[in-house]
């Protein structure tokens, strides 16, 4: 029944937009379309809601995103139908392919490797390590958010890579694939966003750097980290919420259904390749850690460490660009490992080279539904969400001086959720914070905390986010469902961040926001305990 609904919402939302797009077709101009009536207005965001709200209530990805993808090219074309595909087409997937063409590969050679070490046996012989070293639930999810913080530079390869490592141990432990798309998540964006050397501090730097704010850029973010309260506060989420040992929402029907039943996938159960008998842990960890240090070296490598940075480590990394170093270490960790598994015996040459197409068709759902994300994105960038969005700001600004940080971060939550895009987000809202506040201020301080804060937040929340799309690709889960079941969590934090924020724009003292942040995550999560039961391991 729901299937035939899903199906029904669907096609009435297809033929809704189709017979709009062909009546008012009558009334587009001939030859070139004029500039959007709807450029830099609220109906900006409506693209994305549509695409959110289809996959939300139909539970599939690809035909929502698509029909959000055509109502904003309607929207940008002024409803002339030849424009609009052509908006579609070469704006659209042609440019998104172009632009995302170093993660797709990063993506594929990921799988490649991911395939390579099953079918030796490595992931195999990982989980029967875990079995004995990691013999609970807890465990298991205290183990993969620790993983997660450790992988801090970049959160593609956090996503990709610590789904790959804890995929054996958490299936071993019934932590169903759901969870750990959310533990993943968690500890992706947000522990990106509070380290110094990372990709996403050389974005905020990068787009801090010319702004007259009398410090660096890296300063600025240095500063903004004590009052990031979103990313800061998932992890205590984190914890608490695995140490207490209980789940709410959608995530807590596939909770019970792993540790009832075994059935960790939230989908359809699949084998799972056994691999080789005689694969070991080594076949596992070899080709991790090398995947590991090339695409450090590869990040360090393309931000000119040898050559414009010599010997800068810091300024290779706010000079590097992941779209080209993750596919260069990628690239050598794959040889690497290749060479490896041979040498071992425990793949000829031949297996290996057939776990190539393998490796690509297990990555073409996420790379199908990151091309209709980074389209979607380009809709919305064309129709002036940026505009809208710094009027808004500005309005606020005259009205609510002190509940400003506050504001920022709802702001920066809904545009990152309408847009799919923290890093889009911040470099739209960090020069609006910078004009707002007094250079020498805290205030500015917490705004542009608050600021990356919602960004990561936004972020986390939204289906067309490619962060999101990662991890339901690492932890080999179905999108829809990694949205529907992180978004309660994921809003849960965002609840106590905003209190945070409204207190730090009148006390300013990160201590002492953090403690009441902190206080006030572990009284909601007591809350949600006595509310909906504890769970036993």
């Amino acid at each position: 029944m729901s299937s035939l609904r899903s199906r029904r919402v669907l096609t009435g939302a297809f033929a809704a937009v189709t017979c709009l797009s062909l009546t008012l077709a009558a009334f587009a101009a001939e030859g070139e379309v004029p500039a959007s009536s709807m450029y830099g207005t609220f109906w900006a965001l409506v693209p994305p809601a549509v695409a959110i709200v289809l996959a939300l209530i139909t539970k599939e990805a690809y035909s929502s995103l698509f029909i959000g993808i055509l109502v904003g090219a309607l929207f940008q074309c002024n409803f002339a139908p030849v424009a609009t595909l052509d908006t579609i087409i070469n704006d659209g997937m042609i440019a998104a392919i172009a632009d995302s063409a170093g993660i797709f590969l990063f993506l594929v050679l990921l799988g490649v490797i991911v395939a390579l070490i099953n079918a030796s046996g490595g992931s195999a012989a990982f989980g029967r390590w875990a079995e004995k070293n990691i013999k609970s639930r807890v465990g298991a999810m205290l183990a993969t958010f620790i993983l997660g913080v450790l992988i801090f530079v970049d959160d593609y390869f956090n996503c990709l890579t610590v789904g790959s490592v804890m995929l054996p141990i958490t299936d071993r432990n019934k932590v169903s694939r759901p969870k750990l798309a959310y533990l993943i998540d968690a500890t992706a964006a947000p522990i990106c966003m509070i380290a110094p050397i990372s990709s996403w501090a050389a974005a905020v730097s990068g787009v801090a750097a010319d702004l007259d704010t009398g410090i660096s850029g890296i300063q600025l973010f240095i500063r903004a980290i004590p009052y990031n309260f979103y990313s800061l506060l998932t992890f205590v989420f984190v914890i608490g919420l695995a140490v207490m040992n209980f789940d709410y929402g959608p995530m807590r029907k596939f909770e019970e259904k792993a540790r009832k039943t075994g059935d960790v996938s939230g989908i359809d159960s699949g084998e799972t390749e056994k691999g080789n008998p005689k694969g070991i842990v080594a076949d596992l960890v070899i080709p991790v850690v090398v995947l590991i240090i090339f695409c450090i070296l590869g990040m360090i490598y393309v931000g000119g460490f040898w050559d414009s940075n010599a010997g800068d480590f810091i300024a290779a990394f706010s000079d590097t660009d992941a779209y080209v170093a993750l596919p260069w270490g990628g690239l050598v960790a794959l040889v690497i490992a290749v060479i490896y598994l041979v040498a071992r015996r425990v793949l000829t040459f031949r297996q290996a080279m057939e776990c190539v197409p393998k490796g690509f068709f297990a990555m073409v759902p996420p790379i199908t539904i990151l091309t209709l994300a980074v389209s979607l994105k380009t809709m919305t960038n064309m129709l002036g969400a940026d505009v809208f969005v710094y009027n808004v700001m500005y309005g606020a600004s005259e009205r609510l001086y002190s509940m400003l940080p506050a504001v920022i971060f709802v702001v920066a939550c809904f545009l990152a959720f309408a847009s799919g895009t923290s890093w889009g987000t911040f470099g739209i809202l960090i020069p609006i914070v910078v004009a707002i506040f007094d250079p020498s201020s805290t205030l500015l301080t917490i705004g542009i905390s608050a600021c990356l804060a919602g960004a990561v937040c936004g972020d986390h929340c939204s289906p067309i986010s490619d962060t999101t799309i990662m991890a339901s690709a690492g932890a080999q889960c179905d999108h829809v469902t990694h949205v529907s079941t992180q978004l309660p969590y994921a809003l849960t934090v965002a609840g106590v961040s905003f209190v945070s924020f409204i207190i730090a724009g009148f006390v300013q003292n990160a201590i002492v926001c953090l403690a009441l942040g902190a206080a006030l995550m572990i009284a909601v999560l007591f809350v949600l305990r006595s509310v909906f039961g504890r769970k036993t391991a």
